[in-house]
């Protein structure tokens, strides 16, 4: 008899997902999609547009006072929103 190396299949998959050049991609998802929950259902009402561009989060927010609030908060929303998704996506989060 003979043993093989049995791999977990996370790490299967994310070999799989690197090759493919899917793993960015969908960390970025991840990323939009964690917004509303990091921020909580008052923010998420005024949250119109998300999108991410050159490892920086874009959010358009409709009302100016929250803008400016959140303006202020950004260094710690970066970092709670990779660390939700448990790896280094973005670097900035620009909000108009």
């Amino acid at each position: 008899m003979f043993r093989r190396k049995v791999k977990p299949l996370s790490e299967v998959l994310g070999k799989v997902l690197r090759d493919g050049g899917l793993e960015l991609p969908l960390l970025q998802k991840r990323v939009v999609d964690a917004w509303d929950e990091i921020v909580g259902p008052n923010v998420e009402q005024y949250t119109q547009e998300k999108s991410i561009r050159n490892q920086t989060l874009f959010v358009k927010i409709s009302n100016p006072a929250l803008r400016q609030d959140l303006s202020m908060m950004r260094t710690q929303l970066v970092k709670r929103l990779n660390e939700h998704v448990g790896s280094f996506v973005i670097s900035e989060i620009r909000i108009y």
